[in-house]
C-alpha cells in the first residue's frame, strides 16, 4: 500500500486517457472518472417548480411540459400533451399567475429607472412593450405629465393625449421576465406561493395550507434580504449616477 501523490495521479490519468483514445475497450478506473468528469448543476426550471407543487399536494410528478413527440427534435408526430390533464394545466396556470403577481411588485432585479423611450416620428405615440408591467415618469415631482397605460400605448392624463412629441423621454419601468430568468430566491418564493394557492383551490386541507404558508413566508423573508442587499438602499435615497461615502466608524478610530 502506498499513497499516490497528485503528480502520480495526474500521470496515470494522462496515460489512461491516451490508452482509451487508442483502444475503446480499455476503461478508466472509477477514481479517475471522478477527476475527469465535469460537475453539472441543474438550475430550477418551470418543470421542477411544477413537480414541487404536485408533490406538495400529493400528486405524481411529470417528466415534461407541453407536447411529447416521438423524437428529440420535437418535429415528429405528437404522442401526448401534459396540458391535456386539467390538473397539470391548472397548476401551470397558477404558477404563471404567481410569477406575474410577485414581479408586479417591482423588485431590484426587474425594475429599471430612467429608461429611454422614443415616440413614433409620425404619430408621436409611445407603444408599451408586452413585457412591461408598470411604467411611470422619471421625476414624480413633475406634475405637468401623468403617464398611464391605455390601449397598449402611453397616455398622458394631464394633457389628455397619446402624443408625446418627438424627443426622447425617460420613464421608470417594471419588467416581466420568464421564470427561468429570475433569481433563485424568487423562484423558490413563487413556487411556494403557487403551492399554497394550489392547495387552497384543489385540496380541502387547512393544515396543509398553513404549512405551505409558513414556507411561503420564509421564502418571502429571503426575497426581502436579497432586495436589501441588491438594492443598495440608504436613508438619503441616492439616485443613479451619484456617489456618497457614508460615515464609517472605523475611520474615526484610526485618528
Amino acid at each position: 500500500m502506498f499513497l499516490l501523490t497528485s503528480i502520480t495521479l495526474l500521470f496515470l490519468t494522462q496515460v489512461s486517457l491516451k490508452f482509451y483514445t487508442q483502444w475503446e475497450s480499455i476503461w478508466l478506473p472509477f477514481f479517475l472518472y471522478i477527476i475527469t468528469t465535469p460537475t453539472t448543476i441543474d438550475t430550477q426550471t418551470e418543470l421542477s417548480a411544477l413537480n414541487t407543487i404536485l408533490g406538495a399536494i400529493g400528486q405524481s410528478p411529470v417528466t415534461t411540459l407541453g407536447t411529447v413527440t416521438s423524437d428529440t427534435t420535437n418535429t415528429a408526430f405528437e404522442i401526448s400533451n401534459t396540458f391535456e390533464n386539467p390538473e397539470i394545466a391548472l397548476i401551470y396556470q397558477i404558477l404563471k399567475e404567481c410569477n406575474f403577481d410577485v414581479q408586479n411588485e417591482g423588485w431590484s432585479f426587474n425594475r429599471e429607472d430612467h429608461v429611454p423611450f422614443t415616440p413614433d416620428p409620425t404619430t408621436e405615440h409611445i407603444t408599451i412593450p408586452s413585457n412591461v408591467l408598470r411604467i411611470d415618469q422619471e421625476n414624480p415631482e413633475n406634475k405637468r405629465i401623468d403617464p398611464i397605460r391605455r390601449a397598449g400605448k402611453l397616455y398622458d392624463k394631464v394633457n389628455h393625449t397619446y402624443k408625446w412629441g418627438t424627443d426622447e423621454l425617460n420613464f421608470n419601468v417594471v419588467y416581466l421576465f420568464t421564470y427561468d430568468d429570475l433569481p433563485s430566491v424568487f423562484k423558490r418564493y413563487i413556487t411556494y406561493k403557487a403551492a399554497g394557492r394550489a392547495a387552497t383551490q384543489m385540496i380541502t386541507n387547512p393544515q396543509l395550507v398553513s404549512l405551505l404558508q409558513v414556507q411561503e413566508q420564509m421564502a418571502r423573508a429571503s426575497c426581502t434580504e436579497y432586495e436589501c442587499n441588491q438594492g443598495d438602499y440608504n436613508m438619503l435615497g441616492m439616485p443613479h449616477n451619484t456617489h456618497y461615502s457614508t460615515y464609517k466608524p472605523y475611520r474615526a478610530l484610526q485618528r
